[in-house]
């Protein structure tokens, strides 16, 4: 098995990769990353119907913005941190659309 990014900018990096096209069908929205501590930084995912994009920086107008440290998006990425219990723990803010987040699941393998 390859190994598992062990940084937010990697696992950015293999995001298109995992991208699942038929979650995405009629789908239109920009979700933005904001990332603090070591590693940290910001990332947007445009999702355009079966198109998936990943930029570094921020976005001007995202529909959900997801802000948490960097060690604990790799966490929840890597299965070591439950998204939901981030989330109620307050580690994880969403701001914008709650239903995105929930569509993330679906949309990355």
């Amino acid at each position: 098995m390859a190994d598992q990014p062990s940084t937010p900018k990697e696992i950015f990096a293999a995001m298109p990769g995992r991208f699942n096209k038929d979650a995405a069908k009629g789908l239109n929205a920009v979700y933005q990353f904001d990332l603090s501590g070591d590693n940290g930084g910001k990332w947007h995912v445009v999702i355009n119907n079966d198109q998936c994009e990943v930029k570094e920086g921020p976005a001007s107008n995202p529909n959900i913005t997801i802000s948490m440290s960097a060690q604990d998006y790799v966490d929840m990425t890597t299965g070591k941190l439950n998204g939901q219990v981030a989330f109620m723990s307050g580690k994880l803010r969403i701001a914008g659309d709650m239903g995105l987040a929930l569509k993330m699941q679906t949309l990355f393998a």
